[in-house]
């Protein structure tokens, strides 16, 4: 009967990781053959990543008013615990580079400045943003994707309608449910989309200009590595008494790889819902967490900045000792979480955490410049940790709970 199906309706039907797999392989194909032809796909590409950016702003709007407005008396969300393991695993990242940076330093060859760019003066700054972030018009927050206000409008609106009527509630319930439609309609031409823009990158790069930044780049994916597939399923393991892998390995499959190749946190918040979706996870959680975990779960961001500031340290051949490393540590978890109110993200924070040891600020813009150099790489792979770490906590989370209350029924039978 299968056989019988549309090659349309089988392709919609199949393996969405194999299928990007597929586009993955197709696109450094074509870049190596014909790179002329790879540049001229990567509109593809640019298409997939501005239709998951326009939506993303809308669904987390809707579904977190909905999800809220229509939460039955006695739910338990377990965002306390989420929050928590936000904060514990950036907190994790800034200390495991920072080990991982005195294991295996790093000294740059300096380039030359970055003048068009302003990093923020202090961490007064970067939280000064982010609350005006909290506070901006929910029009303006709508069309400039800016997570924490859009987060922020749609609690306060879910609240306001939970004394609402249940044919007002319906009515947003359906709005969620029709623009789940349309997120599943864009995820599945997400092998199209990664097709270009792998042939894109490839074709333009071919990653010979990172030749020269192999062991820094070393360090930062190292360290990455151990946070993905070491602390943090430690963490996993710790909070579910699961093992942890399975988890740890799907989300890093089907939420890592889109991240890593559309390089934007924003883009995969649609992918996260509908992986939360098909883990059994609860709406009225990741509708919240996922989004929420986009603007402040940035254990990649607290490994970039740490890593990158050590490195200007240790080019300069400052002394660190242990109090000032563990400062760095706290300074760039704080910072990281506060990395998504900054224009430029987590490489214009690298001078702030550099003034703990007075490094000069054209120093540290030179340090700035070298990352986003390594961008190509630097920023996919730190994308893909904190878009997976996402999923990975908010599951945690759930298990847990669902354990504990597993226990409580045995218990009382």
């Amino acid at each position: 009967m299968s056989q019988s199906q549309p090659f349309l309706a089988r392709v919609a039907n199949g393996s969405l990781v194999i299928q990007i797999m597929v586009g993955i392989v197709a696109g450094i194909v074509l870049a190596t053959l014909s790179p002329s032809s790879a540049e001229s796909v990567g509109f593809l590409g640019g298409l997939f990543v501005a239709a998951l950016k326009a939506v993303a702003p809308i669904l987390v709007f809707i579904l977190v008013a909905s999800s809220i407005a229509n939460q039955k008396k006695g739910t338990h969300t377990n965002m306390k615990p989420i929050i928590v393991l936000y904060l514990f695993g950036t907190l994790m990242a800034a200390f495991t580079a920072v080990v991982m940076s005195f294991l295996f330093p790093t000294t740059l060859t300096l380039v030359a400045s970055t003048n068009s760019i302003a990093p923020p003066e202090g961490i007064s700054e970067v939280i000064s943003s982010l609350l005006f972030k909290i506070v901006d018009n929910p029009v303006h927050a709508l069309m400039n994707g800016n997570f924490i206000g859009i987060l922020a409008w749609a609690v306060a609106l879910g609240f306001a309608l939970h004394q609402a009527s249940d044919a007002t509630k319906q009515v947003f319930h359906d709005m969620s449910n029709g623009v789940t439609l349309i997120v599943r309609f864009i995820i599945r031409l997400a092998p199209i989309g990664i097709f270009g823009l792998v042939a894109n990158t490839f074709a333009k790069t071919g990653f010979a200009a990172l030749a020269g930044y192999a062991h820094l780049l070393a360090v930062l994916l190292g360290s990455m590595a151990i946070l993905a597939f070491v602390i943090n399923p430690i963490i996993v393991y710790v909070k579910t008494a699961e093992n942890p892998y399975p988890l740890v390995l799907r989300c890093v499959r089907e939420s890592g790889i889109t991240a890593f190749f559309t390089r934007s946190s924003a883009a995969n918040i649609p992918v996260n819902m509908k992986l939360c979706k098909d883990l059994n996870l609860h709406e009225d959680t990741y509708s919240v967490s996922i989004p929420l975990g986009a603007t402040i779960n940035m254990g990649g961001a607290a490994i970039t900045i740490t890593v990158l500031t050590l490195a200007a340290v240790h080019t300069l051949g400052i002394e660190v000792d242990l109090a000032t490393a563990v400062l760095l540590s706290i300074v760039a978890a704080v910072s990281a979480c506060g990395a998504s109110g900054v224009a430029g993200g987590s490489l214009l924070l690298i001078p702030l955490a550099s003034s703990l040891f007075g490094i000069p600020s054209e120093v540290a813009m030179q340090v700035v410049a070298v990352g986003f150099i390594i961008g190509v790489i630097q920023d996919s792979a730190e994308t893909a940790l904190n878009s997976s770490t996402d999923v990975v906590f908010t599951a945690a989370a759930c298990k847990a709970a669902e354990r504990k209350q597993a226990r409580a029924k045995l218990q009382n039978s």
